[in-house]
């Protein structure tokens, strides 16, 4: 059975809403990396009482919990202070932690305020967690059946704390086997057709089956326990990939990081030593922003030109020549200015792709506001690309 963790966010800030706990979100997604458990996500504002039962109720509930925020110099910092009443151990001084923030204040050539000294005051039976980018330590201990960590909230310190030390830590208290999470990658398909798709799909009961969906990609999860034989779960991933069709353009999880639909192009289209020219139209530019710093993007021409009398393949086909590149993207739309501002009114994209074996096109109908149009239209015209670069519309 995986080990259970929590993870315990601190601050009024966070409480409030005035900060985005990115902190919780990307502790989740190390600990269930290493095979832990990850059960609740806890945020407590500045009250002493409030933390001290919450560190209670943890110690009794979960086998570890990752504590982030609260050990600032200033009065409204009492995480040392909780943990000291909920574990029933004394604050001592700890004299190197103290030099350590001292050299911190010392390499910038300022003087260390007196109030800093209490980030030096950690429980007596804890384990010092050096801070290899500001002054606040942090420091780990058992209480009841759970074995705590407590980190700085600031995203950069906390993320540097746990990569470096805890991490090395965690597996001399746990025995943790790291589950496998493969991810197919998708696009120009929704999240209820992909279900649709898998209706009669017969997973071992060990494998979990899961999607989230996103502006730009939908993602199919399949998530295997560490000790699922190599062969079967090879298997699994290939019928789904079968079942959901030429949409996927990526597989993370397995042999290495596919990535994103950019990356997939920027990789392939460098493997064939490919240039390429782009007309954006409903796009306005956002494929050009996103191929930013390509090399293989030799030209972009970007207008406000809805489809007229001439066709966007020979459009294609008069980029290619005119600018002497392997390959040019065009996109048109149809319906007027005004449309395309509508979020009630629909525009039907029109994408073409003049490549050295022929030319290939595609027709999509984008409803919604002007942002969204922007997006889709941007993806709809990669993906073009992504599929004659994968062979997928040859």
């Amino acid at each position: 059975m995986k080990p259970i963790a929590e993870i315990f966010s601190q601050g009024e800030e966070v409480v409030t809403g005035q900060t985005v706990d990115s902190n919780a979100a990307w502790l989740s997604q190390q600990l269930n990396g290493l095979g832990f458990a990850v059960k609740r996500h806890t945020a407590v504002g500045d009250n002493l009482a409030d933390l001290v039962a919450l560190i209670g109720e943890i110690a009794n509930r979960a086998d570890c919990c990752i504590c982030t925020g609260g050990l600032g110099p200033t009065i409204d910092d009492l995480t040392a202070e909780a943990v000291s009443v909920a574990s029933g151990q004394a604050l001592q001084f700890d004299p190197i932690a103290l030099a350590a923030i001292e050299q911190y204040y010392a390499r910038r050539q300022r003087i260390m305020p007196p109030a800093n000294r209490k980030q030096a005051m950690l429980p007596q039976d804890a384990i010092r967690i050096d801070n290899p980018v500001g002054t606040a330590p942090g420091f780990a201990l058992q209480i009841q059946t759970c074995w705590f960590v407590f980190l700085p909230g600031v995203p950069a310190e906390m993320k540097a704390m746990f990569s470096q030390q805890i991490v090395q830590q965690l597996p001399q208290h746990f025995e943790l086997k790291a589950d496998c999470l493969v991810t197919l990658r998708s696009v120009g398909i929704g999240e209820s057709a992909i279900q649709q798709q898998l209706q009669d799909l017969k997973l071992p009961e060990a494998v979990q089956l899961g999607f989230r969906a996103a502006v730009d990609e939908v993602q199919t999860k399949l998530l295997f326990p560490a000790d699922f034989p190599e062969t079967e779960k090879q298997g699994c991933v290939a019928e789904v990939r079968q079942l959901i069709g030429d949409y996927v353009f990526a597989i993370d999880g397995l042999a290495g990081e596919e990535g994103d639909l950019l990356t997939v192009i920027d990789r392939l289209i460098q493997q064939r030593q490919f240039s390429l020219t782009l007309l954006e139209t409903a796009s306005q530019g956002l494929i050009a922003a996103r191929c930013l710093r390509r090399d293989w993007l030799k030209s972009v021409s970007i207008q406000l030109q809805t489809l007229d009398d001439t066709s966007v393949e020979q459009l294609a086909s008069q980029l290619q020549q005119s600018q002497q590149t392997d390959l040019a993207l065009v996109q048109l739309y149809t319906g007027t200015a005004s449309d395309y501002r509508d979020k009630q009114q629909a525009i039907v994209l029109y994408n073409a792709l003049q490549t050295p074996d022929g030319i290939f096109s595609s027709q999509n109908t984008i409803a919604g506001s002007q942002t969204y149009k922007q997006t889709q239209a941007a993806i709809m015209a990669l993906d073009l690309l992504r599929r004659y670069l994968q062979n997928s519309c040859l």
